[in-house]
C-alpha cells in the first residue's frame, strides 16, 4: 500500500522499464537491492544514478515500506559506488529530488551521484 499522499507506483516509468531490460543503460554496478548507471545527460564528469530495485516512488515511500535489508542493501551500494569511482578523497554529492517542488523527473525513487570537480554550493543563494 502506498504512503499518503502519493500516487501509486507506475510500472511504465523509465527506470522500471530499465530494471526489467527493455531500455538499456551504461550500467556500473549491480547487486540484489540496486542498479547504477549513467545519467544520460550528466550535469558533472562524473554523474550516475543509482535505483532501487522495488517499486517505491519517492524516499517516503522507499523508508515506510522497504524492508531494512533493502535499505541497508540499497545505502551500502550508493557507498561501494562512491569507493569504487575512487569519489571519497575528492568529495562527491549525493541529491535524491523528490516531487514536483523538488525537481523529480522519474517517478522511482532513486538517487544521483555527481562526483569529478569542485561542485559548489547546492542551493544557489538568491
Amino acid at each position: 500500500m502506498p504512503v499518503t499522499g502519493l500516487p501509486p507506483y507506475d510500472d511504465q516509468n523509465i527506470f522500471a522499464r530499465i530494471l526489467r531490460g527493455e531500455i538499456p543503460s551504461k550500467k556500473v554496478y549491480e547487486d540484489d537491492w540496486a542498479l547504477a548507471f549513467h545519467d544520460i545527460a550528466p550535469q558533472a564528469p562524473i554523474h550516475i544514478l543509482v535505483i532501487p530495485k522495488g517499486p517505491y516512488c519517492s524516499f517516503a515511500d522507499f523508508s515506510a515500506l522497504a524492508s531494512p535489508d533493502e535499505i541497508a542493501g540499497f545505502m551500502r551500494a550508493v557507498g561501494k559506488i562512491a569507493r569504487d569511482l575512487e569519489l571519497e578523497a575528492p568529495g562527491y554529492r549525493i541529491l535524491a529530488n523528490m516531487g514536483q517542488h523538488g525537481g523529480q523527473e522519474v517517478p522511482h525513487f532513486h538517487v544521483h551521484l555527481f562526483g569529478g570537480r569542485p561542485l559548489g554550493r547546492m542551493i544557489p543563494t538568491a
